[in-house]
C-alpha cells in the first residue's frame, strides 16, 4: 500500500482519464472493495450494488456502448435533469476550460472536444470498470449513501497508487450494461467508474480544478 495519510489521499484523488494497460491483481481489488464496504450507510443497509469489469471483458463492453451511444441509443435509469445556474453553472464550464486546455483541444475544435467526450465510453483505456446499482426501491436517500461508498473506493484506489473516474456517462446504455453482465431489470444503473494505474504521460491527467472557498460552502455556527 501507498505511504500516504489521509489527507494526501483526499488531496491527491483526482479524476483520471488515461490509464495504462496493467491489470490490478484481484486479491488487491478484493481487498480495496472490501474497505470500500465499510462505507456508512441509513440504518446500515449498505444498499449498493457494484459490478465490477475488467480485461477483455471490460474492452468488450466499452466497444458495444460506444457503438450504442454513436448510434443515439441512450437508455438512462435516474433522469439526468439537474440544472446548474450561477456559480454552479461557472465552474461546471471552469472545469470543462481547464480538462481541454490541458489536452490542448481549442473550443473551436469541435472533432477533438467529441472524440474527447467518447472516451468515456471506453473507460479512457482503463482495464477496469465499475458500475453502480440501486434497488428501483430505493430513493435520493440511499442514492448519497452510494455516493459515500464510491468517495471511500476512491480514496482507497488513490491509497493504493491508483486512480478512477466517477461517470455519469455510463450510465447512458443502462440497458445494455445489464443485459451484458445479467443484472436484474430491479436494479437502476446511476453511475459507472473507469479505474487502474494512471498514464501520467496521457495529458488529460495535466488537468488539475479548482475548489471553491471554504467560506463558499461552509458556515460554522457557534
Amino acid at each position: 500500500m501507498a505511504d500516504l495519510s489521509f489527507e494526501n489521499a483526499v488531496r491527491g484523488r483526482r479524476s483520471i482519464r488515461g490509464f495504462l494497460p496493467q491489470s490490478i491483481p484481484q486479491s488487491s481489488l478484493e481487498r480495496i472493495f472490501a474497505l470500500a464496504q465499510q462505507a456508512p450507510s441509513n440504518c446500515n443497509t449498505q444498499p449498493w450494488k457494484v459490478a465490477i469489469v475488467s480485461g477483455e471483458r471490460c474492452h468488450q463492453l466499452g466497444e458495444k456502448i460506444s457503438k450504442a451511444m454513436t448510434a443515439g441509443d441512450i437508455v438512462m435509469d435516474f433522469p439526468y435533469d439537474g440544472l446548474y445556474e450561477g456559480d454552479y453553472k461557472a465552474r461546471q464550464h471552469a472545469a470543462a476550460a481547464e480538462l481541454y486546455n490541458a489536452m490542448g483541444i481549442g473550443r473551436e475544435n469541435k472533432v477533438a472536444r467529441h472524440d474527447a467526450f467518447m472516451r468515456n465510453f471506453r473507460f479512457f483505456d482503463a482495464p477496469h470498470a465499475a458500475f453502480f446499482f440501486l434497488d428501483h426501491s430505493f430513493g435520493i436517500r440511499e442514492a448519497a449513501d452510494l455516493g459515500m461508498f464510491a468517495q471511500t473506493l476512491m480514496l482507497a484506489l488513490t491509497a493504493e497508487g491508483m486512480g478512477s473516474c466517477p461517470q455519469t456517462a455510463l450510465s447512458f446504455q443502462a440497458h445494455i450494461v445489464r443485459s451484458e453482465l445479467r443484472i436484474d431489470d430491479r436494479f437502476k444503473l446511476l453511475f459507472g467508474m473507469s479505474f487502474g494505474y494512471p498514464d501520467e504521460q496521457h495529458p488529460a491527467n495535466h488537468c488539475r480544478t479548482a475548489r471553491a472557498e471554504l467560506s463558499n460552502a461552509v458556515e460554522f455556527y457557534n
